[in-house]
C-alpha cells in the first residue's frame, strides 16, 4: 500500500482504510452536516473532542502521519491566565483514529504550529497580542529533551503586538506579525535560531505595495499601498493551486484581505492582494478530491473531519464574519474560496472554523 492510499479516508458503505482518520466508520453527527445544496456531497465527522480543562482548539498541522493541534485553554492573548487560573496551552498529537498519542504543555496563549518535514519538528508561537516567543518541539527526541523555548531578540516586537502562524516555507522559518500597534511595521518575520535566541528579520510591511489580485476590480494589476490592522494566519500555497501555485500566503483578517508573496524568502518578495468577500482566519486547499479536511471548532471544542468528493485544487477558509473590525455576533463556518474574484460561498455551516488542514 502506498503512503497516499494508506493516509487517505475510503468511504465505501461502511468501510475505511486505515489512515485519516479510521474511527471515522462511525455515524455522521447529526448537528454538523453539509448544509447546502452545492456541497451536499460533503459529510462531516468528529475527529476529537476536548474537555472541561483543555479548551480552544486553533492552529493544526500534520508531521509523519500524527495530526497536531495546539489548545488554548481560555489563556489571554498576552499569557494571562485563564479564569479558572490555567497558564499553560496543550500541544497534542493524535493518530489517524483520533486517540491522544502525545501532549506538551506550553506556558502561555498557544496560537501558531507548523511542521518541519525535513527536520521532523513541530514550530508553536504564543502570545498573539504580546510577550510573544517560539517553540521546538522534537516528538522523537527523548522526553526531557523534546522541548526547547527561543526568545526573540527583538524586544518588544517592532511592530508593537505579538506572533500568530508560524510555516516552514523551503526551509526558511515564517512567522505572522500580529496585533500591530504601528501602521509601518513589519508583518511577516522570518526567524534564524541562534542558540536560543530567534533572530527576527522583516519579511515586508503593513504598508507595503502590493498589486491588485481581484480579476473584478477596475484596480486590477494596479500598485497599491497596504494597511494592513490584523495580519493573521498564513500558509503555503500548493504547486496544484490554480492561482498562485507555490507562493505564501497571509491572512489579514479583520482586513479582509489576503497577501499573497512570490519569493517570500528573497530579497525583494512581490506582493499581491486579494480583497475577499468575508474576512477569514484560516486556508486550506483540497489537493486530492478525496482526502480529508480537518478543521478545529474552538465554539464546540472539538476538531471535526470534513470528507466527501471535494472540487479538487479548491481552496476552502474558516470564515469569521465578526472580524477583529466587524464585532458582528454571527457564527463561523467553512467557506470556499474562488481566488480570481476574492468571493468566498458556504460550504459547511454547522461547523464554527478555525484551524483547517487537508490531508490527501
Amino acid at each position: 500500500m502506498t503512503e497516499k492510499l494508506h493516509r487517505r479516508l475510503i468511504i465505501a458503505g461502511a468501510t475505511a482504510a486505515i489512515g485519516l482518520p479510521a474511527a471515522l466508520a462511525a455515524p455522521p453527527v447529526s448537528a454538523a452536516t453539509a448544509t447546502t445544496a452545492r456541497h451536499a456531497h460533503l459529510s462531516v465527522r468528529v475527529f476529537a473532542n476536548g474537555s472541561a480543562t483543555m479548551t480552544g482548539p486553533d492552529d493544526i498541522t500534520w508531521l509523519d502521519g500524527t495530526v497536531y493541534v495546539v489548545w488554548q485553554n481560555g489563556i489571554g492573548p498576552s499569557g494571562q491566565p485563564s479564569s479558572t487560573g490555567a497558564t499553560a496551552g496543550d500541544v497534542v498529537g493524535y493518530n489517524s483514529s483520533g486517540h491522544r498519542v502525545a501532549t506538551w504543555k506550553v506556558k502561555g496563549h498557544a496560537d501558531g504550529v507548523a511542521a518541519d518535514a525535513a527536520t521532523h519538528q513541530l514550530l508553536i508561537t504564543v502570545n498573539e497580542d504580546g510577550n510573544s516567543s517560539l517553540l521546538l518541539i522534537s516528538p522523537e527526541a527523548p522526553a526531557g529533551a523534546q522541548v526547547h523555548h527561543y526568545e526573540f531578540n527583538l524586544n518588544p516586537l517592532p511592530h508593537g503586538g505579538g506572533t500568530d502562524a508560524v510555516s516552514v516555507y523551503h526551509g526558511v522559518i515564517l512567522i505572522t506579525a500580529s496585533a500591530p500597534t504601528t501602521s509601518n511595521g513589519p508583518a511577516l518575520y522570518r526567524a534564524e535560531l541562534d542558540g536560543s535566541v530567534a533572530v527576527l528579520r522583516p519579511v515586508f510591511f503593513d504598508n507595503s505595495t502590493a498589486t491588485v489580485a481581484n480579476v473584478n476590480s477596475r484596480l486590477y494589476g494596479k500598485h497599491v499601498a497596504l494597511a494592513l490592522t490584523d495580519p493573521d494566519s498564513n500558509e503555503i500555497v500548493p504547486a496544484v493551486s490554480p492561482r498562485f501555485g507555490g507562493d505564501f500566503v497571509l491572512d489579514s483578517q479583520g482586513d479582509e484581505q489576503q497577501i499573497y508573496v512570490d519569493g517570500a524568502t528573497g530579497p525583494a518578495p512581490h506582493l499581491s492582494v486579494l480583497d475577499l468577500s468575508q474576512s477569514v482566519d484560516d486556508t486550506a486547499w483540497a489537493t486530492d478530491s478525496t482526502g480529508t479536511l480537518l478543521v478545529t471548532d474552538s465554539v464546540d471544542n472539538e476538531i471535526f473531519a470534513v470528507w466527501g468528493a471535494f472540487d479538487s485544487s479548491t481552496a476552502y477558509v474558516a470564515v469569521t464574519p465578526g472580524d477583529a473590525n466587524k464585532p458582528i455576533d454571527r457564527p463561523n463556518y467553512l467557506g470556499q474560496l474562488d481566488l480570481r474574484t476574492g468571493h468566498v460561498t458556504p460550504a459547511v455551516t454547522t461547523i464554527q472554523a478555525k484551524g483547517l488542514l487537508f490531508v490527501p
